[in-house]
């Protein structure tokens, strides 16, 4: 490690880091953000540092990976998608639902057998694919997917959710849920 550029760049972050951090602010639109792309970018500037020929060099070679690291950021945020004024409105209701549709959900559940329940929960809840499922359960993967079956009908034609868009929807054949 050279003394003399640890000082340098010590002083270089000391003296430039309010015009960074605004500059980042520029490129993220929020400060939170800024001041982690500032942190990653000085990072990855201080590896980079000794193959820089001044202080100007170091000013202009760190807005370049603000502007870099910005950018990557925001295409694994956006994934090739832009941002709207509105947000859209949500396919299906939301996993969770409110209070009583979870009271309802867990009464039903309570009426079945205790392995239907497992392994609708290991299944749906866990999200655990059908091969976890039947190694957890110690069975087969077919009694798995009957019993999966058999206890979806039961919970479809059950009083407390008849009502539920979620348990009467149609079922989606024969796909196996094996990842």
């Amino acid at each position: 490690m050279d003394p003399g550029l640890d000082h340098e760049f010590a002083e270089f972050v000391t003296g430039r880091f309010s015009a960074l951090q605004r500059f980042g602010y520029l490129l993220t639109g929020n400060w939170h953000s800024a001041e982690d792309l500032v942190q990653a970018s000085l990072a990855k500037v201080w590896f980079h540092r000794k193959g820089l020929r001044s202080t100007g060099a170091l000013e202009s070679y760190t807005r370049t990976v603000m502007v870099n690291t910005s950018t990557q950021w925001w295409r694994r945020k956006w994934k090739g998608e832009t941002p709207t004024e509105s947000l859209p409105e949500p396919a299906a209701p939301s996993e969770f639902g409110t209070v009583d549709d979870r009271d309802r959900l867990l009464r039903a559940l309570d009426t079945l057998p205790r392995r239907t329940r497992a392994a609708l929960v290991l299944r749906f809840f866990e999200d655990l694919p059908d091969a976890e499922t039947a190694r957890i359960m110690g069975c087969s993967v077919g009694t798995v997917k009957s019993t999966i079956s058999r206890g979806l009908a039961k919970l479809r034609d059950h009083h407390l959710l008849a009502d539920d868009p979620l348990t009467t929807a149609a079922p989606t054949g024969g796909q196996s849920n094996d990842r």
